[in-house]
């Protein structure tokens, strides 16, 4: 009964025998530290309470002791027993309360292990393009506001999932404008857990970027179209299309780049299929596709 965690424990003294003594004083040894279970005790009018408080508090130095002598109204009795009980509960809100603290340290390790591993990332992704040190600090600098727009758009959704178009708008903001629109994005409404966002991000981070370098947005006569569906059934698939047309003339490289390489594996690793990256003379198109549920929380 005791291992159950009662709310309150009513006893006789008769009843407090050495075994049953050290019993509760075991139990209460156990006790976390927002705990401090109440015990009423049941006296007999006849039995001295001055000495049975005395061994009781001496044996049990951590608890709450209530004594009443019998017989005692049933009424007195309810209501001191619904006191301690509302005492109980309290103890019991400050449980809760150091639980969900401790949850929420954890996450927030979680969270910003997970954000420096992106940092870092991003870091080596720069790198290894080389460049001049402006270069490189201004490349950083977009990749980091890319990552920022993420967090800032997972932050506004709440919970654990967030809408993809959201991810999208966020991501690809500063490669849009209200005069001039070349990046023409479709899609259901659909949304996806914060890892899985973070990372098509930055996938689309890197499209972005190489289409105003070497793509369709070097060239006022490039568009990109941005675009996903869901098939049909219980478990369906999320394809994501990233199609450029009106630039330039699109050679295959003769060496896969650092970039082209984190974009296979982020997307492989995501959907648990890779990519189709088709190096089109028209256009730069990349295909992904994978059951939704990867992109979901508790996958």
């Amino acid at each position: 009964m005791l291992a159950e965690s009662p709310g309150v424990l009513v006893v006789t003294h008769e009843a407090l025998n050495q075994d049953a003594i050290a019993t509760i004083a075991r139990f209460l040894g156990d006790q976390p530290n927002w705990s401090e279970i109440p015990i009423v005790v049941l006296v007999d009018r006849a039995a001295s309470q001055a000495r049975i408080q005395a061994t009781l508090g001496a044996a049990w130095p951590r608890s709450r002791q209530l004594f009443y002598q019998r017989p005692v109204a049933a009424l007195e009795l309810v209501s001191g027993i619904q006191s301690v009980l509302l005492a109980r509960y309290r103890q019991r809100e400050v449980r809760d309360h150091l639980e969900r603290e401790t949850e929420l340290r954890l996450e927030l390790n979680h969270r910003v292990k997970n954000i420096l591993a992106s940092v870092m990332a991003l870091f080596e992704l720069t790198r290894r393009r080389g460049g001049t040190t402006e270069e490189l600090s201004e490349d950083f600098r977009a990749r980091l506001t890319a990552l920022s727009n993420v967090h800032s758009a997972v932050f506004l959704a709440g919970g654990e999932e967030v809408p993809l178009a959201d991810i999208v708008n966020s991501t690809l903001a500063p490669y849009r404008s209200e005069e001039l629109t070349r990046i023409l994005i479709d899609g259901p409404h659909l949304s996806v857990s914060r890892e899985p966002a973070t990372t098509l991000a930055l996938c689309l981070h890197e499209f972005a970027t190489n289409a105003i370098k070497y793509g369709a947005l070097s060239s006022p006569e490039g568009h990109v179209l941005l675009n996903w569906e869901l098939s049909a059934g219980a478990d369906p698939d999320l394809t994501i299309r990233w199609i450029e047309t009106g630039g330039p003339a699109v050679v295959a490289p003769s060496r896969t780049g650092y970039g082209t390489r984190y974009i296979r594996a982020a997307l492989t690793g995501l959907f648990g299929r890779p990519p189709e990256l088709v190096f089109d003379a028209a256009g730069l198109q990349c295909i992904v596709s994978g059951p939704l549920s990867r992109l979901l929380p508790n996958h």
